[in-house]
Order: C-alpha cells, then sequence, then structure tokens
C-alpha cells in the first residue's frame, strides 16, 4: 500500500489518478454517504479544487486510488470558515503559517480489506499517516478539518485524538465537528500501518 502526494499534475498517469480520485470522492460523498455535493459525469469537484490543493492518494497494490484528501494552506481561506462557519463556535481558527486544511477525506472500504490496531483499516490508517507525514515535511504542525462524528471516533480509536475547535452542529444529514490535529512524528509512527510507504518517505530520511 502505499501513498503519494500530487500537486499540478505533472504527466498523464498523475492525470489518471486525479481523475480517479475524483470519481472515488463522488460514489462515497455523493453516492455512499448521501452528500448534497455536486458532480458531473461522476466526478466530484468543488471551487477549493481550483485553489491548486496538494492531494494525498492512497494506491492499492494494482495502482487504483483507494483512498484520497485535499490539503490547502489555512492561511489563504478555509473550508470551515467559508462552508462551516457554524462548526467554529465561538473560536477562532489559527491564522498563522503552521496549520494546514484537510478536507474531502475518504477511503474506499470495500477495497481495503485489510485491517491493522484498532480494527481499522490498514487504507484509513495510511491515509492518516499520509496526511501527517506530508504535513511535518512542509512545516506545518497542526491540521484542520471538518468532519462528522462517526470520523472523530475513527480518529481517537487510531491514537490521533480531534480538539475540537467548537460544539457538534448538524449539516444537512450529518453530525459534523470541526478540530484540529497534530502533525508530529509522534503521531506518524502511531498511525502508520506495517504496511505503509509514501512517495516522500525519502525526504525524512535525507532530513534525518
Amino acid at each position: 500500500m502505499r501513498v503519494v502526494a500530487i500537486k499540478n499534475p505533472q504527466n498523464e498517469a498523475e492525470q489518471c489518478l486525479i481523475h480517479e480520485m475524483h470519481r472515488l470522492r463522488a460514489r462515497v460523498f455523493r453516492g455512499r454517504l448521501a452528500w448534497k455535493v455536486r458532480c458531473t459525469s461522476g466526478l466530484e469537484i468543488d471551487s477549493f479544487d481550483k485553489l491548486s490543493p496538494t492531494y494525498i492518494l492512497c494506491l492499492d497494490r494494482t495502482g487504483t486510488v483507494i483512498g484520497c484528501a485535499r490539503l490547502l494552506p489555512a492561511a489563504g481561506g478555509t473550508m470551515v470558515e467559508q462552508v462551516f462557519p457554524q462548526l467554529l463556535g465561538t473560536e477562532k481558527l489559527p491564522k498563522h503559517n503552521r496549520v494546514i486544511e484537510s478536507s474531502r477525506f475518504c477511503v474506499d472500504t470495500n477495497a481495503a480489506a485489510e485491517r491493522e490496531q484498532a480494527g481499522l483499516h490498514s487504507a484509513t490508517l495510511a491515509m492518516f499517516a499520509g496526511i501527517v507525514e506530508w504535513s511535518i515535511l512542509h512545516g506545518y504542525q497542526e491540521i484542520v478539518t471538518a468532519t462528522d462524528v462517526r470520523l472523530e471516533r475513527i480518529l481517537r480509536r487510531a491514537g490521533w485524538p480531534l480538539s475540537r475547535l467548537g460544539p457538534p452542529a448538524q449539516i444537512n444529514e450529518t453530525k459534523s465537528v470541526a478540530g484540529l490535529l497534530p502533525a508530529n512524528w509522534v503521531s506518524f509512527d502511531r498511525l502508520r500501518p506495517s504496511i505503509y510507504s509514501s512517495s516522500f518517505s525519502l525526504h525524512r530520511q535525507e532530513a534525518a
């Protein structure tokens, strides 16, 4: 199981992976979770995809995308503030340059059959570890995200608890919450599944 990071696809192979990611998002968010997201030709794409994000993708042994997340610097404006401000309550989002936002996180749990600690899918843990590793290597210390309380429980089980920024709120059919997650090597080592590898691990070895 391999985790890769793609920003501004440079070749046809990377473009295919991004296309596959948007198709996965449509299947999960529109199909499985019944979120009110806009899909065109079987692809889920929104305005934040136009801001040159970095995509973290989890690939299975065949190179198929089975997990994804979108990362954007929080200093440039976030989904939490612009789309889900009710999740902040009376709190304000930290504005320093060490915060990055993770959004559109999903895993095809039907394809990710292998399980690791706490009974969690290895692809889910690989995605968590990949987000943390990439964030650390690019100078970020905290990750802000808006998610549902189901994934919040999964984060807790994985040993990566979310620090809430406000109380939960009902958004459409989903009870949602926003919070901060630490990006540090302790969290990475705790989350990393046994079959984890990434396209950016080499940078950690070079920096050591």
